[in-house]
């Protein structure tokens, strides 16, 4: 039996670490979403031949239905799915609904096509999110993709991103690390099932730029369950018996990888209770520096992994992106450490002094960027009035506002944010 598994114990042991984090607290249920793939036929791969219509959607959905079945039998596992009928939800729906429930783990179920004349390619093969490795894997990844262009909302979200630049590889470096160890584990031990429960071909764990996959906080696999136009997968797929022993692969695996997470998240019982002694504040207030991008995020990209309380501080070309504010030891360092954890390797805690004025220049309000020039009766005008419109460079900045402290900054931009205009960025002239 050929099969190309990425090492499993190396990532056990990788994910014993601080990068397994898929589950938060003891007490949270295991909240796992199901994604059967293609829903509606639009965009799913079929294939016809004396077996008669052999459709990936029916397919995956019927595993996915048999595999929502097993789980459900355990009462400490909430199952979401992304469909249960004959239905197309689109990838935006898919993925913000996977982050809204803050899954804890996102399985894709897919079937897989070589999209021309041969039928020799057969078996399985797991995908997670990273840059493709080879021209096959790209492959892979156009025909996964190609899925935007049939909802108008995907399209707008996804269809400006180019997994090739270098740009998006690097933001996919940065968003996926946290998830990487846990997505590759999880992947390894469905692969490994299909090969020895259901003595399947594995093609292996492999990692491709795949649109349903970038966007989620949390590790995420897609599973191509067997080629719909080869005779053997097709036969196999389309059989109850065939969907049930894939539906047990996958349930084996989630099973195995739920309980290596709660094992790595078991928390450490001291025997002793420290006594706890008053904190004395620092001189100034800690914000934990995240990364400096020429990129504008809002607080809730995926790019954060789940951080909350992200101010953003933009200079010059760049933006600074900071996670929370607190003037005590204790805080920095556990702030530190949580941004650490989630795959900021290079966060580091940087100190503002409390209302202290700028020596030089002032803090305003950036409250729209615009390849055009906004129109004068735009919301921005109506509600603020007096804004300042600079072009740099062929774009347009406005921004509001001026004054010499950071708290005096930060309040300015809640009273806009109250007032309706929303996505804004201090900025220090």
């Amino acid at each position: 039996m050929n099969i190309r598994l990425f090492n499993l114990k190396k990532y056990f042991i990788i994910a014993s670490g601080a990068l397994f984090i898929s589950l938060n607290a003891q007490n949270k249920k295991f909240t796992l979403v199901i994604d059967p793939g293609h829903g509606n036929q639009n965009g799913s791969a079929r294939h016809y031949s004396d077996l008669g219509e052999v459709r990936e959607d029916h397919v995956v959905l019927g595993v996915g239905l048999k595999l929502g079945k097993l789980l459900e039998k355990n009462k400490d596992i909430k199952v979401i799915f992304t469909r249960t009928s004959d239905v197309l939800p689109s990838l935006t729906d898919r993925t913000n609904l996977a982050n809204r429930s803050k899954a804890d783990l996102f399985v894709s179920i897919h079937c897989n096509s070589t999209g021309s004349g041969t039928t020799a390619a057969y078996g399985t093969e797991t995908f997670v999110q990273g840059p493709d490795q080879n021209k096959a894997n790209l492959e892979v990844a156009k025909r996964e993709n190609s899925v935007i262009y049939l909802d108008k909302q995907d399209e707008q979200n996804f269809a400006s991103y180019d997994p090739s630049s270098p740009e998006s590889l690097i933001a996919l470096k940065l968003q996926q690390s946290k998830y990487l160890a846990s997505s590759l584990m999880i992947g390894g031990l469905v692969e490994e099932n299909f090969v020895k429960k259901n003595n399947r071909n594995s093609r292996g764990v492999k990692q491709a730029n795949l649109h349903v996959l970038r966007q989620n906080a949390m590790p995420s696999i897609l599973i191509e369950t067997g080629f719909v136009n080869n005779y053997d997968d097709a036969q196999y797929l389309i059989s109850e018996k065939g969907q049930q022993e894939i539906a047990e692969s996958i349930y084996d695996a989630i099973l195995k990888y739920k309980k290596a997470s709660e094992r790595n998240n078991a928390p450490q019982i001291s025997q002793e209770v420290p006594e706890k002694k008053e904190e004395k504040k620092l001189d100034s207030d800690y914000r934990i520096h995240i990364i400096t991008s020429p990129n504008k995020y809002t607080e809730n990209d995926p790019i954060f992994r789940g951080l909350n309380y992200i101010l953003t501080i933009k200079e010059g070309n760049n933006y600074n992106y900071y996670y929370a504010v607190t003037n005590l030891e204790s805080g920095k360092i556990a702030n530190l450490e949580k941004v650490k954890s989630a795959g900021f390797n290079n966060a580091k805690a940087v100190a503002f002094k409390t209302n202290e004025k700028l020596k030089r220049g002032y803090y305003t309000i950036e409250v729209a960027v615009s390849d055009s020039r906004l129109r004068n009766n735009d919301k921005i005008f109506q509600v603020l009035g007096d804004v300042n419109r600079e072009k740099i460079k062929g774009v347009f900045h406005y921004t509001y506002g001026n004054v010499n402290t950071l708290e005096s900054a930060v309040k300015l931009q809640k009273q806009i944010e109250d007032k309706g205009i929303n996505n804004t960025v201090i900025e220090k002239k």
